[in-house]
């Protein structure tokens, strides 16, 4: 049991020693955050890909690649050379940029930006490779 309050005490310690120098950092006007997810197993890149399938169900879409933007000054582009890729690019706010390119067969990705002035680049080369990238920008 004292193994367990020391692991915890010294979790604690850490995690407020980290978060003290960002509690006093000024905020900045303009930014962004992307957290990008690529699997690490079968059941990983399984859960990607039927993630992307109830967003292409829930929205109607029928082929392989979307794109959907509501907002303003966002700009978009989707290629894909091969079979049975699937590739889609969500843009919702102002100013995004952002591609995907897909090179080989059974790609699958999405992008999804939200807020402003967010930018990513996707390429996917080769055989059955997943992921998504979410950002969000200020």
């Amino acid at each position: 049991m004292n193994r367990t309050i020391s692991k915890t005490a010294i979790a604690t310690v850490l995690a407020a020693a980290l978060a003290g120098p960002m509690l006093v950092v000024p905020a900045q006007a303009g930014g962004s955050v992307s957290i990008s997810v690529s699997p690490g197993s079968r059941d990983g890149d399984q859960a990607i890909r039927t993630g992307l399938a109830l967003y292409q169900i829930y929205n109607g879409i029928k082929s392989g690649g979307s794109i959907k933007q509501d907002g303003r000054k966002n700009t978009a582009g989707l290629a894909q050379n091969g079979r049975g890729n699937t590739g889609i690019i969500h843009q919702k706010g102002t100013g995004h940029t952002g591609t995907i390119t897909q090179d080989g067969s059974r790609n699958a990705y999405g992008l999804f930006q939200f807020g402003r002035n967010t930018s990513a680049n996707v390429m996917q080369n080769g055989i059955g490779s997943s992921g998504a990238t979410f950002q969000f920008g200020w």
